[in-house]
Parts: structure tokens; sequence; C-alpha cells
């Protein structure tokens, strides 16, 4: 029988969503959103959409009506409004957010409830903690985790050698809010932007840095079982020095609204980008020092015969499969989900994360070191 699927939000990542799962013909989906003209678009194209304004949470709730599952494609400030509109309508909830305030609330609302939840279904957070977690639980004791993670234009131009390739919203809040992590065996709040290593892949170079709500709930998970864990964004070097000054010295920092104007007006977006994924894992096995690697690079391509950007194809082909996994009932079917309850194996194996699996496997990073 067909799941439907009510898909609140018909930005970018909203459509690809939609395409990949009107494709297997196994969901039947509809697209909420207050913007007429991003309705539009999958109206064009033969999916069904509804217009709603999803920060009016009774609306949205009598909305949902007769649907099975909500896909939340929103920017991270809409989610709790979202999961307590689905919550009150019955509809299990899966969406995109990184942000580490919202992840508790949904959390709060999942509790005892026979709906499941499941937040941070995107790359990061998302698939990567499932790669993490799944190259953690192959060794006898765990020294070290470090996920780095870059969406990046394949080729750069600008002083911040950077496109927008997603929510500008979800970039901000990565940039400014405290990053949990663990060091020496103890979880603790490090700061965005700092922590800064310099590597190479495939002879180019890199940086990455402390940014925030990558590492979804692996801290809590992994607590008292790992020495080092943490999370970093990737980008071309001097990208993180121009934000610092953006962010800390011009005080941009307690003016997102601003920001946000500046970016969206100076930094032009780009469909041509690559998303770079690297997670390394340490510690013993039978009783030697070992490290696992887990490379991917993911370039924009045609799927579905529509032109998706890396960032699209990772983020909606993580959350479809996801909800595919879900609807074979291999994940839990109720309470709050975690990702590192996805198996690696099914994920890579599902219809939709073969979109990662056929991504390039990088070679091992030169160096990675702290600066």
């Amino acid at each position: 029988m067909n799941m439907k699927v009510a898909l609140v939000g018909a930005g970018l990542i909203g459509q690809s969503i939609a395409h990949l799962l009107r494709e297997t013909g196994d969901f039947e989906v509809v697209a909420f959103d207050r913007d007429e003209n991003a309705l539009a678009l999958l109206d064009a194209q033969g999916i069904p959409t509804r217009r709603v304004d999803s920060a009016d949470t009774p609306a949205l709730r009598q909305a949902l009506a007769g649907f099975d599952a909500l896909v939340n494609a929103l920017p991270y400030y809409l989610a709790i409004n979202v999961a307590s509109a689905a919550k009150a309508a019955g509809v299990h909830y899966f969406d995109l957010t990184e942000d580490v305030r919202a992840t508790h609330a949904i959390r709060a609302i999942a509790d005892s409830s026979e709906l499941a939840f499941m937040p941070q279904c995107g790359l990061a957070p998302g698939f990567i903690g499932i790669v993490a977690h799944d190259l953690a639980k192959r060794l006898d004791d765990v020294r070290e985790v470090k996920m780095r993670v870059g969406a990046l234009p394949e080729f750069p131009t600008n002083a911040l050698k950077y496109n927008l390739t997603w929510s500008i919203d979800g970039l901000i809040n990565e940039y400014c809010q405290p990053c949990e992590a663990i060091r020496e065996g103890r979880t603790q709040w490090v700061q965005p932007l700092e922590g800064v290593e310099h590597f190479s892949l495939d002879g180019i170079e890199y940086e990455a840095f402390n940014t925030s709500g990558g590492l979804g709930t692996l801290c809590e998970t992994l607590a008292g079982k790992v020495e080092t864990l943490d999370y970093k964004s990737v980008r071309y070097p001097g990208h993180r020095e121009l934000m610092k000054f953006l962010l800390d010295d011009l005080r941009m920092s307690t003016d997102r609204d601003g920001l946000k104007t500046m970016l969206k007006r100076a930094v032009p977006s780009t469909a041509q980008d690559v998303v770079l994924i690297f997670v390394t894992v340490t510690g013993m096995r039978r009783g030697q020092l070992v490290q696992d690697v887990f490379t991917r690079k993911i370039f924009a391509k045609d799927v579905c015969g529509t032109p998706m950007s890396a960032i699209q194809i990772t983020t909606a082909g993580a959350i479809c499969a996801e909800l595919d996994l879900f609807r074979e009932g291999v994940l839990p079917q109720s309470g709050f989900v975690r990702q590192e309850q996805v198996p690696l194996e099914a994920f890579l194996n599902n219809r939709f994360g073969k979109l990662y699996e056929g991504a390039n496997t990088v070679a091992t990073a030169r160096h990675l070191a702290a600066a």
C-alpha cells in the first residue's frame, strides 16, 4: 500500500524530495508551502500541492488529516511548530534540522508517543552519524571519531571561496551556535569556527573547523565509549578567517537577519557543487591499534531526469532513504528515532541510499593535523 506523505516546504531540497519519492510509485506526495511560486513549480510537474502556512500550527494540523507521515523541509526555526502539528494530527515526523535546541524539543514531543519522530535526517547531521556509528561498532575499544563534511562549489571564484548551496538560515546557525564534542572522554561545548585543521585530498587543499549540530545525538550515544569525538565543516582555505571577521569583528553574529541579507545579495548560489564526506575512526581491534576511513565525493548530476546539485542529492537522498526504511519496518516505528539506529548497510542498499554509493571514493588524506 502506498504511503501518504505531506511534504512541508517546497524549496530546493523539498522539490528534490518530491521528485525522488514520486518516482518510485510507492509514495503519494502532497507538497505544502505558503509560497505560491514554489508550489507552481511542483504543480507544473504533476505533483499535488496545497497552500498552507506552516507557522499556523492549527491550520497545518487540519491539513494533515489522512496522511501517514510528514517530511519537514523547512528552516530549523519552524521545526518545533511542525513537529507539534504532526503529533496532534497523528502522523509520523521526519526532518532535516541541524538545530540542537529543536532536536531536544522534538525528543520531548516524541516521549511515549506511538508515532515515530526522526529529526536530523539529512547529510550532517544524518548520514555522517550513520557512518561514524557503524565504523565505531566495528572496534573493540574506540579512541577517536572524526567527522568532516563539506558542501562546496566545484569552481570557487569569490573571496569566501564559497557559494550558497542550501539553507542560508541553517548555514548561519551552524556558524554561530556552540558545538558539542567529546574531549578526553568528557562531553563539552566548543566554540564554532575554532579548532582549525588543514588537510589535502586528491591534491586539493582544504580547511576544517567546528560548526554546530553535525554530530546529532552521537555525543550521547557514544558517551563513556570514546575518548575524542568531533564534527567539523570543510571549506577551502581562507573561508573561515573571513567568516570570523564578519561574525566577530563586525558583530554580525548579533544581526543574523542583516547577515542573511548581505550573503544573499553578495554570494551567488550554484548547482555545480561537490559534497565531501570524510570519517576516520581509530581504536583497538583484536589487540591492534587500527584506523578505519570512509570517504566519498559526490557531484551534481541528473537524477530522475532532473538536474540536482550535490547537496540536493545527499540531503534529499538521505531523508528519502530513511523514510523508505521506516516504511519497510527496518527502523523503530514509534518514539524518538536516532540517526545511529539506521544500519549503514541497509541505508547504502536502499534505492535512495544508492545515490551515495555511486559517488567517487576519494584517496586518503595526505595529512589531517590541527593548525
